[in-house]
Formats: structure tokens, sequence, C-alpha cells
């Protein structure tokens, strides 16, 4: 049976994934400088793949919370 076609994922190969790819492995391990060439690709070490998450967006120091339209402002 398959799946419809609303139920499908738009960027399902973009999502976070928990298992990488030998070769993925292997490039991370370059980028940490913990690789060298003619290693045994058998036995590779253990790679940190941690999920980004989207952080909450900071609040500009000008910006105030504005009152409900129609209320008067406060006066000092």
């Amino acid at each position: 049976m398959s799946v419809d076609r609303s139920l499908k994922v738009k960027n399902a190969l973009l999502r976070h994934r928990n298992v990488l790819s030998r070769a993925e492995r292997v490039e991370i391990l370059k980028d940490e400088e913990r690789w060298t060439e003619g290693s045994s690709l058998l036995g590779l070490p253990k790679v940190a793949h941690r999920k980004s998450g989207a952080g909450k967006k900071a609040k500009e120091e000008g910006e105030k919370p504005s009152a409900a339209p129609g209320t008067p402002a406060p006066t000092a």
C-alpha cells in the first residue's frame, strides 16, 4: 500500500537523522582533525551529531510592549 501524497513530508531528506553513513562520519572526523589518511574505515570512533534547535528570537531593547488597540496609553 502506498502513502497518500498529503501525508508525505516535503523536506524528508533534510530532517535530522540519528545514524550517519560512514562517509558522513569520516567527513566530520576530518573537520574535527581526528582523522588521519590511511586509517582503517572499520571501527571508526563515535561522532557526536546533535540536532540544532531553533533558538528563540531576542527582543530588541527599544521595543516596548504595546497596549491593546483602542485603549488609551498610560500617562505619567
